[in-house]
């Protein structure tokens, strides 16, 4: 599995996240006897109150720094009155009571608590060692030291246009302008576009061929419904070592443990339960699908061509 730069997303979107999460508890508490809320009162919404709790709730799930929240702290108390409106007139019209609703809010509920047992379960993956982190630095050179940049010309164009004429002239043109000047004068759409992308962003068996390609080669990638015809313009070195990528790889592995130690759990459960499948369907495997047909054999610049580049 490859480890990829992660970015945080904007605040804005965060909250909606997380104004979601709550709707949802909120639904879930209102279909059980009504819980008391603990916490000061600040806002009373129709005779509903909300708490500091509650805020410092929302605070704590946006996931933006201490020194951002008391900036935040009022937009959020504003969503949390928003969200009591909104909760208050769908308890009303027993919305909260529909089939759809209460299935998706006890399928919510599952999930919430199976994941809670899983957090207690588990705890907190030990942090890598230094060695750990060293050994995982070593044997993805692609990720760090030996990462490249790749600048890269394309032409887009659907593949209801490639003809065999033009299929014959992708082999042999010496230049993407040769092709993009032959589609000009056949009245061809196509979408020029100048792109640069990580040796990291790319599927390995991709850049395997782009780099070791002869200078000014093309290759055409297939995109479901249109193809990328692709010329390399520039390949540069950008290495990042080992001081720059431990805080990645730490948190990379620490959530492979995490991923591995609820997959033992679930193993060990599953090991001591008497699982019966009453409906026999319900527990057949799927059926495999049929084999896809084997593509006719290509050469040229569509052979070349690996699927997955965006």
């Amino acid at each position: 599995m490859k480890l990829n730069d992660r970015t945080h997303a904007p605040a804005g979107r965060q909250l909606a996240s997380v104004a979601a999460a709550v709707l949802m508890l909120s639904l879930l508490a209102g279909c059980g006897p009504k819980a008391q809320k603990s916490g000061q009162a600040l806002v009373s919404v129709d005779g509903e109150e909300i708490t500091t709790s509650q805020l410092n709730d929302e605070l704590q799930r946006s996931g933006v720094n201490a020194s951002q929240q008391q900036a935040l702290s009022k937009q959020l108390l504003e969503s949390l009155v928003d969200r009591q409106l909104l909760l208050n007139e769908a308890t009303k019209e027993k919305v909260d009571r529909e089939p759809k609703v209460v299935q998706a809010i006890e399928r919510a509920k599952a999930m919430i608590i199976a994941q809670a047992y899983l957090q207690k379960k588990i705890g907190m993956p030990a942090k890598p060692t230094k060695a750990e982190v060293q050994a995982y630095f070593d044997q993805h050179p692609e990720q760090f030291g030996g990462r490249k940049q790749l600048d890269m010309r394309q032409l887009v164009v659907a593949n209801s246009d490639i003809s065999d004429e033009l299929k014959k002239l992708m082999d042999n043109a010496k230049s993407l302008d040769e092709v993009a000047s032959w589609m000009d004068q056949h009245r061809i759409s196509y979408v020029p576009n100048d792109v640069s992308r990580s040796s990291v962003d790319l599927p390995q068996p991709l850049v395997s061929r782009l780099l070791s390609a002869p200078k000014g080669q093309l290759f055409v990638i297939r995109e479901g419904d249109r193809s990328v015809l692709v010329a390399v313009t520039a390949i540069k070195d950008t290495p990042v070592d080992l001081a720059t990528g431990t805080p990645q790889i730490e948190q990379y592995l620490m959530n492979s443990r995490s991923k591995d130690a609820a997959n033992a759990e679930v193993a060990r459960l599953r090991a001591s339960a008497k699982v019966e499948y009453l409906n026999k369907a319900a527990g057949e495997a799927p059926a495999a699908p049929a084999p896809a047909p084997a593509p006719a054999k290509q050469d040229g610049a569509i052979a070349r061509g690996v699927e997955g580049l965006k």
